[in-house]
């Protein structure tokens, strides 16, 4: 058999069975005039060592799993010899694994540390360097009323507790006396993740970072005029607010309704992204237990709580 059928036969380059009888693993005998006369169990040899190869076995230590088929049993690793080896082979990829994945976790704390000490952290006039998500690209695409918060001025807030960071639960049906200000918004990024393919072709969608700085920067105006309470709200769970919270230096407490029961309950505007159902960035004035004034749609994010002041400028309590 010619060197390139045994290569068609193993599936490999004519190359790679020069190789293997280079190592001595193959050994293939002679006809008169010097050619080389390869046989079916070299053809399959080398198949075998280069399947073993693609595991993660050195060409070399498939020598006894070759012996073994050599022998006259009908596998490779039907020898003794055979499963220390995989055993030899397992031991090797732990170590690997587990030298890369210690490596891997010492990227991930570096690249948090670097994106989270240079992310937009600082309130206003404070320098920002990397990652800063409340910056907004210029071409975001503007979110058009589609009438589906039409109907909420006047409602009366569910009788519903949320989950809030500030380690309690909130009872949205009784806020307190006072204007409550509750924005709702699909889902905060973190500095040292990428925003998911896609997000800024969402009208509305990018953007809630910036939201929630403008809200932290403007919240002792807001309070000057009548806002008692400010409240930002997502599907997000608690743990994942509180990190927002703590890296933006958030001045109000996030609340989490992972299940969406206030959209159930009060009607509030989602959209689908990636399989998973999202809130639209809308806005309650919340007074005596009800929906006094809605914002919807919002744009842009990140000066929405100007907008906000704005409205509580023109109708004072």
């Amino acid at each position: 058999m010619k060197i390139s059928e045994v290569a068609r036969r193993a599936g490999v380059t004519t190359k790679t069975v020069r190789y293997y009888e280079a190592v001595g693993l193959i050994a293939p005998a002679r006809l008169a005039n010097g050619y080389r006369d390869y046989s079916p169990h070299d053809a399959r040899m080398v198949r075998e060592a280069r399947a073993l190869n693609q595991l993660g076995i050195p060409v070399e230590r498939t020598r006894p799993f070759l012996e073994c088929l050599s022998e006259g049993r009908g596998h490779v690793d039907d020898c003794p010899s055979s499963l220390a080896g995989y055993r030899a082979a397992i031991d090797d990829l732990t170590e690997r694994i587990d030298a890369l994945t210690a490596r891997r976790a010492v990227l991930v704390e570096h690249l948090r540390d670097a994106a989270h000490r240079n992310s937009s952290t600082r309130p206003r006039g404070e320098e920002s360097t990397v990652s800063d998500l409340s910056r907004l690209p210029s071409n975001l695409p503007v979110p058009e009323d589609d009438g589906a918060a039409d109907h909420l001025p006047g409602r009366t807030m569910p009788n519903i507790d949320l989950a809030s960071t500030a380690g309690s639960t909130v009872p949205l049906h009784a806020l307190g006396e006072g204007r409550s200000v509750l924005y709702c918004y699909p889902l905060t990024g973190r500095p040292d993740t990428d925003v998911p393919d896609g997000w800024e072709a969402i009208p509305g969608a990018r953007g809630c970072t910036a939201e929630a700085c403008d809200f932290r920067d403007h919240h002792e105006e807001l309070a000057a005029l009548g806002a008692a309470r400010v409240f930002g709200l997502s599907s997000q769970d608690t743990g994942y607010q509180q990190e927002v919270v703590d890296r933006l230096r958030l001045p109000f407490a996030m609340l989490s309704d992972t299940t969406l029961r206030l959209a159930a309950l009060l009607g509030l505007p989602t959209f689908e992204f990636g399989g998973t159902t999202l809130y639209k960035r809308i806005t309650l004035i919340i007074r005596g237990g009800a929906v006094e004034h809605v914002f919807y749609p919002i744009f842009p994010p990140n000066e929405h709580a100007r907008q906000v002041l704005d409205w509580l400028k023109d109708n004072p309590v």
